[in-house]
C-alpha cells in the first residue's frame, strides 16, 4: 500500500522543494515565472471535467485538481518566504470571505433564489472593494488576463449597469457590415477586422445579458467539430 499523505504533508513537501537542498527548478520560481503554469493548470482542469462528462472517469479530474492545488501551495510558500503571507492566511482569508458573502447561510440574510444570492454577493463584493488602492476604476478592475470574450462580457455587463452603455450597432447591422466588406472586390483586412470586432462585442454583450459564457460556448462548438471528425472513444462515429 502506498504512503498516505495529508494536506500538511503537501505543505512540508513544497517547503522542502524550495529549500537550499531542494529542487533546482522549484527554488528559482517566482510569482511571475509561475503565471503561465497557473493558466495552463486551470485549463487542464476544465479539460478534465469535459473528459469526465464524456467517459465518466474522474481520475484525470482528481489529478488536475491536485496540479492546480500545487500552484496555490507554491505561490503561498514563495509569499511566505517573502514575508507577505502564508498558506494559513490564504485559507483564513477565503474562509472569512465565504462566510461574509453568504449571510443567508451563516447570518441573518434571506436570499432564497440563485439570482438573489448573486445580487447579494455582488453588493457585498462592492463594499469589500471600496478604498482598495489597486482598483483603478470599475471597468479597469476587470483583469486583462481574462480571455477576451470573457473580459468583454464582464466589461459590457458592468458598463450597462453603471453607465447605461448602449451598443453602437445592432447585431443585424454588424453582420450586414461584415458581409458587405467580404463581398467587396478587394477585401481590406483592416476593415474586416473592424467589423469582426463590432460583431464579437455584440456576441459578448448577448452572452452577458443572458448570463452565458461566450468563451465556453465557443469552446464547446470547437469540440463539436472535433468530435464530428475524430469521435471520442466510445462515442460512435
Amino acid at each position: 500500500m502506498s504512503q498516505k499523505y495529508s494536506y500538511e504533508d503537501l505543505l512540508k513537501i513544497m517547503e522542502t522543494l524550495r529549500s537550499e537542498n531542494g529542487c533546482p527548478w522549484d527554488r528559482v520560481q517566482t510569482h511571475e515565472s509561475l503565471k503561465p503554469c497557473v493558466v495552463e493548470e486551470a485549463a487542464e482542469l476544465v479539460s478534465s471535467i469535459r473528459i469526465y462528462e464524456q467517459c465518466g472517469n474522474a481520475e484525470n479530474m482528481c489529478e488536475e485538481l491536485g496540479d492546480l492545488l500545487l500552484q496555490v501551495v507554491m505561490h503561498a510558500q514563495i509569499a511566505g518566504e517573502e514575508g507577505l503571507f502564508t498558506m494559513e492566511d490564504v485559507v483564513q482569508g477565503i474562509s472569512e470571505k465565504m462566510v461574509r458573502r453568504h449571510p443567508h447561510v451563516f447570518g441573518t440574510g434571506n436570499a432564497d433564489t440563485p439570482d438573489a444570492v448573486v445580487e447579494s454577493w455582488d453588493e457585498i463584493k462592492k463594499k469589500e472593494k471600496e478604498g482598495k488602492s489597486w482598483i483603478e476604476s470599475p471597468l479597469r478592475e476587470i483583469p486583462k488576463e481574462h480571455p477576451a470574450l470573457t473580459r468583454a462580457s464582464k466589461v459590457l455587463k458592468k458598463a450597462h449597469k453603471l453607465y447605461g452603455y448602449e451598443t453602437e450597432y445592432s447585431l443585424e447591422e454588424c453582420v450586414a457590415g461584415l458581409e458587405a466588406e467580404l463581398d467587396k472586390e478587394e477585401v481590406s483586412r483592416e476593415s474586416v477586422s473592424e467589423r469582426l470586432g463590432d460583431l464579437l462585442m455584440q456576441i459578448a454583450d448577448i452572452a452577458a445579458q443572458y448570463k452565458l459564457s461566450a468563451e465556453q460556448i465557443l469552446t464547446d462548438k470547437v469540440e463539436d467539430v472535433i468530435e464530428k471528425y475524430e469521435p471520442f472513444p466510445g462515442q460512435g462515429g
